[in-house]
């Protein structure tokens, strides 16, 4: 809670001007939500998560330097849920084409996305509608000029939070399987990327999970892990998770030869997912399956599935490193041109996580299951979050 008292005048003088009461006020950077609403959906950590992004522009000719972003409930502005300052800050700002930003400042007419994640206690329900307190050093003056920058803070971005996830069923069968470059931090494989498709930006792997299974004896390859048929997850059956009727596939892509992705030269919007599955779930809810091998796909564009049905095997096609299933849903049938959204999977066993050391390694040979719970504990409605290991 912000205690120093002229803070506190400005920002409720702030959220009524948000409100369309009181005198308007120069707000040089604009920020607004990537999407207006989003969801809470409970983790394997047992607590609730929030996942979304702003889109900040900076106005004015004085070039915005960002000091903090502050989550608040709209109904309760002077109460912080997150804060974001100084590195950490830093850390989440990026660029619109998905890079690092040396710094905080915002040049005229810069654009700059702002990640966010919100890890929220799983007791009391989360806000129903959220807003953003931003300080900044920015202009005031519409000169033509940059001017001497001024300190400022005020309310922006609303966005409306919704508990109405989609509940679906696994999308592989079996023990050990782990959830690799999952859910939710800036630092993951998924999280960041955003994709300038079709006009818009959109971040369609926000909640993808690439799915790799451990053996009996906690490998996840037992061999020579050039050798495709090594990894244990290979051509392990695909399976519908829910009800619904295909939109598309490919399945003319050849396996790559695990150790390294590869060269970037030749990955484009085509192959970028190797052989692949979208599902209409109906709802707008819409289940997308990459890196399938090839000419394994047993269903064709307009057939109605089954949830549990076989619909492929897992291969190595594609953008892909080693052989894994790639899973999300999003809201649209494009790949890459639609946003990602979070789900639950009705129920599994839970067994803990694989080792963040051992992953930052790059070596994925030798044993992941040190660590691992004995036995599993059993999970309803939960999406199983990065490293996570489970039973379905």
């Amino acid at each position: 809670m912000l205690a120093r008292r002229g803070v506190v005048t400005l920002l409720l003088l702030s959220f009524s001007v948000f409100c369309g009461a009181g005198e308007d006020q120069l707000t040089p950077l604009l920020a607004s939500a990537l999407n207006g609403n989003t969801q809470v959906f409970p983790g394997t950590d047992g607590r609730q998560h929030v996942v979304y992004e702003l889109i900040m522009i900076n106005a004015n000719t004085t070039p915005a330097t960002l000091q903090k972003v502050e989550v608040v409930p709209a109904a309760y502005p002077t109460r912080a849920i997150a804060t974001y300052q100084g590195g950490e800050l830093l850390a989440h700002l990026r660029s619109t084409a998905n890079t690092a930003v040396a710094n905080p400042e915002i040049e005229l007419n810069g654009v700059r996305v702002f990640l966010i994640h919100l890890a929220l206690p799983a007791g009391p329900p989360a806000p129903e509608r959220l807003v953003h307190h931003l300080t900044l050093l920015g202009g005031v003056t519409p000169s033509p000029k940059p001017q001497t920058p001024v300190a400022l803070e005020y309310l922006a971005a609303p966005l409306t939070l919704s508990a109405n996830v989609p509940k679906i069923g696994p999308p592989l069968k079996g023990k050990d399987w782990v959830a690799f470059n999952g859910c939710c931090e800036v630092s993951g494989a998924h999280r960041p990327t955003s994709q300038p498709v079709n006009g818009g930006l959109y971040f369609a792997q926000r909640f993808a999970i690439d799915w790799m299974r451990l053996d009996e004896a906690g490998r996840l390859v037992n061999g020579d892990p050039a050798d495709v048929h090594r990894w244990v997850s290979y051509d392990s059956d695909v399976l519908a998770v829910a009800d619904g009727r295909v939109v598309k596939t490919a399945q003319n892509l050849d396996d790559q030869t695990p150790g390294s992705l590869p060269d970037p030269k030749t990955i484009t919007l085509a192959n970028v997912d190797g052989n692949y599955i979208v599902l209409d779930l109906g709802n707008r809810v819409f289940a997308f399956y990459a890196h399938l091998r090839r000419n394994s796909i047993s269903v064709s564009p307009g057939e109605h599935v089954k949830r549990g049905q076989v619909l492929a095997k897992l291969g190595n096609t594609g953008n892909t490193s080693a052989p894994h299933l790639h899973f999300h849903l999003m809201d649209g049938t494009s790949t890459l041109g639609s946003n990602g959204i979070p789900y639950v999977i009705d129920t599994f066993e839970y067994a803990g996580e694989v080792s963040a050391a051992k992953l930052a390694s790059g070596n994925m040979e030798g044993t992941w299951n040190d660590a691992l719970m004995r036995p599993p504990s059993v999970r309803h409605g939960q999406f199983p979050l990065d490293r996570a290991v489970v039973h379905f």
